[in-house]
């Protein structure tokens, strides 16, 4: 179970002056467990902290830094349990997806421990002329500074491991706002982080309201800002000053059913069912809009619902369950009033929609129009639209026609047509064989358009935290 309370950290020290943020449980509704909430002292102070810590992060040598992480590995695994109970309760995140982020987690800080060591430079060759002759040139990466980082609720484990394992790799100290909604995974990292020989003011974790926010983007001494959200993320984009600025910002991910694709119409079914309505579709790059080749179309719509019919909602504590609650009722309703509107334009409800509470039923449309909301708009819920084309041009253009581009899926067997989308899919990734949703941390990701700019992935990441330093050399 969780701790009766938690506390913030400031400036790698546990802070309980109050225990005035509930975390509910997502599922019953009722508050699982109290945490401390910083105020606008508080948020000053860490940064500060952050700032003085410049120096002595940058002081420390890689292999220290990748001791630091491989401490968090272990301390990690040791929790496991306890992590994915956390996750369970404080985000509804069905225990079978809960402990997939945990292993996730883990993953996130190995492979930066991997990479504290592998920050290399390069030596240049500066006899382009005459007047260059006996110059050298040598380039080293150093961090960046102290650094600003904003997570969401939806993966309050790994979204947090992305900014904070390669902040620790490249040397530099951190604030951390986690969403307020779901706390306690972030502050159990905290908790890890505090065993660890990180220099005083390293890092501070304060899940403070979005009111207090403010300094997180705008403070001149913070030298990046990380964020992961909403489409707000532009908007704080204009207000981050001289700093160094990545969003990830969701999508409305589509996926493509080949012609070719009758021998595998069981597996394309069941991933495309995993990418649409796991964590009830509460990730960005979740399966939203579906492209099916005519001649399939028939059989893969009666298999597909079918199957989601069949999917076991409830209480994300046990086992079987597949679809649990969205984050808050809020959510639920916008979500039920998006099927709504939808079918008020002409939609057809294939299955599910209905909504108790945080519940929402896992749904498939069909025949949606393309200037409603749940098409344009990134729908964060268990929702799938499913529609007909007849030829891969189409597809490609339908899938581009979004003010998205995180990630798309195609499934072909078709090697000119896997070069082709890779070519004309304006997306920060095309995952061919599988779905849009698929992720491996020390890849690259992060999209285009609307769905933001910059990468995370370990060693992207890493790169964005460090600036290249030169030094030329004159021959004596």
């Amino acid at each position: 179970m969780l701790k009766e309370r938690y506390p913030y950290y400031l400036a790698n020290q546990p802070q309980q002056p109050n225990a005035d943020l509930e975390v509910l449980d997502k599922y019953s509704g009722q508050v699982a467990t109290r945490v401390a909430l910083p105020d606008e002292q508080a948020v000053e102070q860490a940064i500060a902290a952050a700032a003085k810590a410049e120096a002595p992060m940058r002081a420390l040598r890689p292999y220290q830094r990748q001791q630091i992480l491989e401490h968090c590995v272990a301390r990690f695994r040791e929790r496991t349990e306890e992590l994915a109970l956390s996750l369970c309760i404080e985000a509804g995140k069905p225990i079978k997806d809960a402990y997939g982020e945990v292993s996730r987690l883990v993953d996130t800080f190995k492979v930066a421990a991997e990479e504290t060591v592998r920050i290399d430079g390069q030596i240049m060759n500066l006899e382009i002329s005459e007047r260059a002759q006996g110059y050298r040139g040598f380039i080293k990466r150093v961090p960046i500074g102290a650094c600003s980082f904003i997570s969401p609720f939806n993966f309050p484990l790994n979204l947090v491991a992305h900014k904070v394992a390669p902040a620790i790799a490249a040397g530099c100290p951190f604030v951390l706002k986690p969403s307020e909604r779901t706390p306690i995974g972030a502050l159990i990292i905290g908790e890890v982080l505090a065993e660890t020989d990180l220099p005083k003011g390293a890092f501070s974790i304060l899940p403070v309201t979005g009111a207090h926010a403010g300094p997180f983007v705008q403070d001149e001494r913070l030298k990046l800002l990380s964020f992961t959200g909403s489409q707000i993320g532009w908007q704080l984009k204009s207000q981050a000053g001289r700093k160094k600025v990545v969003l990830e910002l969701g999508g409305s991910a589509g996926c493509i059913v080949d012609a070719d694709q009758s021998a595998r119409m069981e597996f394309v079914i069941d991933r495309i069912i995993t990418g649409a309505y796991y964590q009830s579709g509460q990730s960005c790059i979740s399966v939203q809009r579906i492209f099916v080749h005519q001649s399939l179309y028939d059989d893969f719509r009666s298999r597909f619902v079918a199957k989601v019919k069949i999917l076991k909602s409830g209480d994300p504590k046990r086992t079987e369950t597949f679809i649990g609650p969205v984050i808050d009722e809020p959510a639920a309703q916008r979500i039920e009033q998006w099927i709504n509107a939808a079918v008020e334009q002409g939609a057809k409800v294939l299955c599910g929609g209905s909504r108790q509470g945080t519940m929402v039923e896992a749904c498939v449309l069909e025949n949606v129009a393309h200037d409603s909301s749940i098409y344009r708009d990134e729908v964060f819920g268990p929702v799938a639209m499913i529609e007909a084309f007849d030829n891969f041009d189409a597809a490609l253009a339908a899938i581009n026609d979004s003010d998205f581009g995180l990630q798309a899926g195609v499934f072909t067997n078709d090697l000119s047509h896997t070069m082709q989308a890779w070519d004309e899919l304006i997306q920060g990734g095309v995952v061919v064989g599988d779905i849009p949703s698929f992720r491996v941390d020390n890849m690259p990701y992060g999209g285009v358009k609307g769905s933001g700019c910059g990468r995370e992935g370990i060693r992207w990441a890493i790169a964005d935290m460090s600036e290249e330093r030169l030094l030329v050399l004159r021959d004596v």
